[in-house]
């Protein structure tokens, strides 16, 4: 008699994730992940279009919300189990001449949003006794970079900001985490390298060589995929005692 196949359930069966930028770039990448892994996922972006996309091409949902706009966050009232944090958005220039309105939007889509959509969904995280928030953050929130004052500070918030989530929620179920990249191969990075050439006084085709790979040790993009597979492994059951932690995905980087 042929035996039976035992089949264990996905990781995250029965989970809801909200995936934050996940019409595009990384964040798309995480969304189809979780999805793979058995999750009902909630795909925010601005772009209507490209969300309804994907959120249909992985069977989950989506809603359009400008990340930016504090009001907005805080009008979606989200339920989750797991929280990813993946919005993004870069401007380069030096600091005298960085204008201020767009500092704070930087600000506003990077810090003050993760921090509007968790405090929405720990208190059902606490109640259910589990949880995961994973927010990618950057290299750039170890080290910094010239002409980017206001991405490198936001990162920075945002691996502190993680920190005090993980100690708030270390006896209620509740986890959080970082996953810091270099550069990784998305329109986020491919829209800088006109300004990197403007603000270096370079050629566009010296760009990643000579500045986004400059200090590298393996000199190539990061893919969307492997910062993908780093978010999922913190969301699911293997990472219960993982928390607090920034896991970096640099090429060496940081290394040097």
């Amino acid at each position: 008699m042929p035996e039976t196949p035992v089949t264990r359930p996905a990781a995250l069966d029965g989970r809801r994730a909200v995936v934050t930028g996940g019409a595009s770039g990384i964040g798309a990448g995480v969304a189809s992940r979780l999805a793979e892994l058995g999750a009902a996922v909630l795909v925010l972006d601005r772009d209507e279009e490209a969300a309804a996309k994907h959120a249909a091409d992985i069977g989950g949902e989506h809603r359009v919300v400008d990340l930016a706009d504090t009001t907005s966050v805080t009008a979606l009232d989200l339920t989750a189990d797991v929280l990813v944090n993946c919005a993004g958005i870069q401007h380069v220039a030096p600091v005298e001449e960085f204008e201020p309105a767009r500092f704070e939007l930087i600000h506003r889509l990077m810090l003050v949003s993760p921090f509007l959509l968790t405090q929405q969904v720990l208190p059902g995280m606490y109640e259910r006794g589990w949880g995961r928030v994973v927010h990618v953050s950057s290299v750039h929130g170890h080290r910094a970079s010239a002409y980017k004052s206001a991405y490198v500070s936001a990162k920075h918030g945002l691996e502190g900001l993680s920190k005090v989530i993980a100690l708030e929620g270390a006896g209620k179920g509740v986890t959080s985490n970082t996953v810091c990249p270099g550069y990784v191969r998305t329109p986020l990075v491919e829209g800088q390298i006109a300004d990197q050439a403007r603000t270096h006084g370079i050629d566009e085709s010296e760009v990643l060589d000579d500045v986004l790979l400059a200090r590298q040790a393996i000199k190539r993009l990061v893919e969307p995929v492997e910062v993908a597979e780093a978010v999922a492994f913190l969301c699911g059951p293997a990472s219960a005692s993982i928390t607090g932690s920034s896991f970096v995905i640099d090429g060496g980087w940081s290394a040097a």
